[in-house]
């Protein structure tokens, strides 16, 4: 990759048509937008850089750009200005986002979404808000389509997250809202709980040419399992794995990093990254809950590092020798794959029975909680939608 944000390589994530853009996520909050800076000496006349010569303005965001696609996370739309979006999620906690503000442009689309003639038309008042919530995300999600030039990444209900047909369902449902809106399929990606039937979802629809991306991965053999499957990306949560090591003791997996004086969430990311490119795999890997500088700096060479905007802050504030730039190497190349030790264990065909028995306690307790949150924002998203329906004019 070019050691420039604004003119990254291109993705297999993005059309090939749209090779300038960067992948986005969502992680518990409205929203998250994919990276576009100006280049250093833009920003430097900007008053955005320091004021020694452009030519020598290099900041260690520059240098970190190369190696890994940058993916900002930030729920300020103000922030749009110096990290402006070229891809983004939607989800139940960015229509809170929207409902929440006085004015914006997306506020038609929940408009529109409450007025449907096809949810009104629902007897039941679960399904007739259920209903409103698909609609309703797939109407930010065109929107949103319609002005960045990369990928928006639609949230799936994770009431549904054991369910793999009503997963699969519901995607073909915003296929089809997307489809009216006229968002291309390629333009999408769908965010799938990795419980083993989010899993088993994510490879039937990656069989039919729709890109998923797993979430809520903890544990090696759920990371596995998804490459298996084909999934378009898998993302690792790093500083929650730190977090719960800090706390908790009994997780096999983690205990034997920490064994080996390692930190659980880069070990994680370490190993995964090995597995996939050791068997060729065309799944990326996503690290986000980056806790530091260092944690970039540890995972230099992974596909995508989601960051804090207090981190990106840094990182571009802190100025480097153009000399030193070079000094950066990644720390994930694929020849790890070739050198990784795995067990026999762990290079297995998994299934839904020897998923279950590998994932420790970290895994479980974490996917857990992360459903409850996804879960807790869709009802109160409904809720919200049952207290101002029906919108005005309907």
């Amino acid at each position: 990759m070019a050691l420039s944000i604004s003119t990254p390589t291109s993705s297999s994530l993005v059309p090939a048509s749209r090779q300038v853009v960067r992948l986005t996520s969502w992680s518990a909050k409205p929203a998250t937008f994919g990276l576009r800076r100006p280049p250093v000496a833009a920003r430097a006349a900007a008053g955005n850089a320091p004021t020694s010569p452009v030519s020598e303005v290099v900041t260690e965001l520059d240098a970190v750009a190369g190696f890994s696609e940058i993916v900002p996370d930030t729920v300020v739309f103000d922030d749009f200005e110096r990290f402006a979006p070229t891809a983004a999620t939607v989800s139940s906690s960015l229509l809170l986002g929207i409902a929440g503000l006085p004015d914006t442009k997306f506020k038609s689309a929940l408009d529109t979404a409450l007025a449907d003639g096809e949810c009104n038309a629902l007897e039941k008042p679960e399904d007739r808000m259920s209903c409103y919530l698909t609609k309703a995300l797939a109407n930010v999600g065109a929107e949103l389509a319609h002005q960045v030039p990369g990928r928006v990444s639609t949230e799936i209900d994770a009431r549904l997250s054991y369910d793999t047909q009503g997963i699969i369902q519901r995607v073909h449902e915003l296929l089809n809202l997307y489809n009216q809106h006229d968002v291309s399929t390629d333009r999408l990606l769908f965010k799938i709980p990795a419980t083993w039937q989010g899993i088993e979802a994510s490879r039937l629809l990656e069989s039919e040419g729709v890109q998923t991306h797993l979430t809520f991965v903890y544990s090696f053999a759920q990371a596995a399992a998804a490459a298996q499957a084909g999934a378009s990306v898998v993302q690792i949560f790093v500083g929650r794995l730190r977090d719960w090591a800090r706390n908790h003791s009994g997780d096999p997996e983690i205990d034997e990093a920490l064994k080996k004086g390692e930190d659980a969430g880069l070990a994680l990311a370490k190993k995964v990254y090995a597995y996939i490119h050791r068997h060729g795999y065309k799944t990326k890997l996503m690290v986000a809950a980056i806790r530091n500088k260092q944690d970039v700096f540890s995972l230099l060479g992974i596909d995508y590092i989601i960051a804090p905007l207090k981190i990106l802050q840094s990182l571009e504030e802190s100025v480097t020798d153009p000399d030193v730039k070079y000094g950066y190497v990644p720390k994930l190349t694929p020849a790890i794959g070739k050198t990784y030790n795995f067990t026999e264990e762990e290079l297995v065909k998994w299934d839904q029975l020897s998923l279950s028995a590998a994932m420790g306690p970290a895994a479980e307790e974490l996917l857990v909680s992360g459903l409850e949150g996804y879960v807790n924002q869709a009802r109160r998203v409904e809720e919200l939608f049952g207290k101002i329906w029906p919108p005005p004019n309907v």
